[in-house]
Order: structure tokens, then C-alpha cells, then sequence
């Protein structure tokens, strides 16, 4: 019975910690299936980087991968990624059963927005693969945000490639 009390506490935690990773208010919504990553998030600055080339940096780990911002909620329908949008990610490696889509994003150097989900079957937390544009240190205006694929290992979290775009106010 001890056993179980401490697995349900550290499930508790986990879930907790997985929920606060996501901006207050976000909820998740039915798609809209709109992908920027090839032509609006070009044009915005990001795109898709595969092992160690294309635009958005990331560095060779052997393999090959691919990371597509996927527009998930748009409020204002521009196809964009806006302040107050919820967005997502299309993964594809060859690197890692695991990967994780870490979001970063910034206002004047100032880090305004973090958030994580893993992209694998089993996850037990799939709704952290929908990040909304706002937190309680973003509470408006436009950023540029950084979105790493990785995996972890017992070592660290090892970055794959990443890509960046920027956000509309």
C-alpha cells in the first residue's frame, strides 16, 4: 500500500508539473489543421531543419528529422501564429522513439513563454503537444520564439534540430 501512495504521489506531481508547463489559460480546442511551417513560417522566419542543415539551425545527430510548426487554434484565421494562438508541432526522426518539442519564447531577450510536450505514442501526457501563445510573463505583444526537437537521455536532453518564428502581436 506505501508503494502505491508514493507512485500516485509522484504521478500527481508529474501531472502537475507537465500541466504547468503549458500557459495559464490554455485549453485545448478541435484543430485547424492549418501547417505554416513550409510557406508562412518560411516567410516568417522559420521552417523545417533536417540533421544539421536548414533553416533554424540545430546541429547533426545522424538520422534525419524534421520539425513543422502546425497551427492548432487561429484566432484571428491569417494562418499566422498571433499572440493568443495555440499551436503544435508535425515530428518526424529517425533519431529517437522519444522526441520532445521544447518552446522557448522571448520578448526584448526576456524568456516570456516555456513549454514542452513529447511527440510519441504512449505519451502520457499528449495534450502538452499544444502550446498557447501567452503566459502570465506574456501578456501581449509580439515574440520570437525557438522551438528545439531533442530527446533525453540519462545525461541530458540532447537537441536534434530546431526552429524559430516569430509571433505576431
Amino acid at each position: 500500500m506505501r508503494r502505491f501512495a508514493v507512485l500516485a504521489s509522484v504521478v500527481a506531481m508529474a501531472l502537475g508539473s507537465a500541466y504547468c508547463s503549458q500557459s495559464s489559460g490554455s485549453s485545448v480546442l478541435a484543430p485547424s489543421a492549418v501547417d505554416v511551417s513550409a510557406a508562412a513560417s518560411a516567410a516568417k522566419g522559420g521552417g523545417t531543419a533536417g540533421g544539421g542543415g536548414g533553416k533554424g539551425g540545430g546541429g547533426s545527430t545522424g538520422g534525419s528529422s524534421t520539425l513543422k510548426l502546425v497551427m492548432y487554434t487561429d484566432v484571428n484565421g491569417d494562418g499566422a501564429p498571433n499572440y493568443g494562438d495555440t499551436v503544435t508541432f508535425d515530428v518526424s526522426t529517425t533519431v529517437t522513439t522519444g522526441p520532445i518539442v521544447a518552446l522557448a519564447c522571448f520578448q526584448n531577450g526576456q524568456k516570456v513563454y516555456a513549454g514542452q510536450g513529447a511527440f510519441y505514442d504512449g505519451d502520457p501526457w499528449p495534450w502538452a503537444r499544444y502550446m498557447t501563445l501567452k503566459s502570465t510573463y506574456w501578456t501581449g505583444g509580439a515574440a520570437n520564439c525557438t522551438a528545439t526537437l531533442q530527446y533525453q537521455t540519462n545525461r541530458g536532453n540532447v537537441p536534434v534540430t530546431s526552429i524559430s518564428f516569430d509571433v505576431a502581436p
